[in-house]
């Protein structure tokens, strides 16, 4: 399914690289055609609340696992920022790749300007980004820290950051979302990835913050985004 889309993405660039427009909402449409397709393979609810922002926007969430990036883009028109890593992994780092993720590199604080200045060309093009400013997976028992330079332009400019919050759910019975469908620790991917076809179902809950975060420095900022995904987390629907 990945191999097609990239095969289709592949082609469709052809007729439309001189159409910059028209190739970036070929490129977000098959995006989301593309996940939606995997979720349906893997057995996913998704269930959204709150009101999905409109681009361009800037949006936060929680990070519980790979698996975020194809439930939000299932649902959103956006490009994402990963670590460089991914871009590497089997498949799902082709999948980012071809549809425009921007990577970062953790390790060296100054390829933060670089990709601020993507992100903002993003903006400024009418496209929606989104970060996951905690910088790593967790199981989803709470909400770390969120880091703060990259929402440094938006602090500056005072743009308005959406966020969101993310959860997993399995039937009763099943192995719990924590452990099986979050992907966080040491855990390896092929196999965590394999193993999410046991499940007779998986509900992901993506609730959306009723009112943007406006600020003007960037570790308050960070803080109040935060706060407003956990408030989200704890009085959502879901685990």
């Amino acid at each position: 399914m990945i191999l097609g889309s990239g095969a289709l993405l592949a082609v469709g660039a052809l007729p439309l690289a001189l159409v910059p427009w028209a190739w970036r909402r070929f490129r977000a449409g098959l995006f989301r055609l593309t996940c939606r397709a995997l979720l349906r393979l893997l057995r996913f609810e998704v269930r959204v609340s709150g009101p999905l922002p409109r681009a361009p926007y800037l949006l936060v969430t929680n990070h519980l696992s790979y698996l975020d990036v194809i439930v939000l883009a299932s649902r959103l028109p956006a490009r994402f920022v990963a670590k460089k890593e991914v871009r590497s992994w089997p498949l799902l780092g082709l999948l980012c790749k071809g549809f425009g993720t921007i990577f970062i590199d953790r390790s060296d604080r100054r390829d933060i300007p670089r990709v601020l200045a993507e992100i903002l060309a993003s903006l400024s093009r009418g496209e929606g980004v989104i970060l996951f400013p905690e910088g790593t997976s967790s199981s989803g028992d709470e909400v770390r820290s969120f880091r703060s330079p990259l929402l440094a332009q938006a602090a500056c400019e005072r743009r308005p950051v959406h966020a969101a919050a993310l959860r997993y759910r399995t039937p009763d019975g099943e192995p719990p979302a924590r452990d099986a469908v979050c992907w966080w620790g040491e855990v390896p991917l092929f196999p965590h990835l394999l193993g999410l076809f046991r499940f007779s179902r998986i509900e992901a809950f993506l609730d959306f913050a009723p009112e943007p975060v406006v600020e003007g420095d960037r570790k308050r900022l960070a803080e109040r985004l935060r706060e407003a995904v956990v408030e989200r987390m704890d009085g959502g629907n879901g685990p």
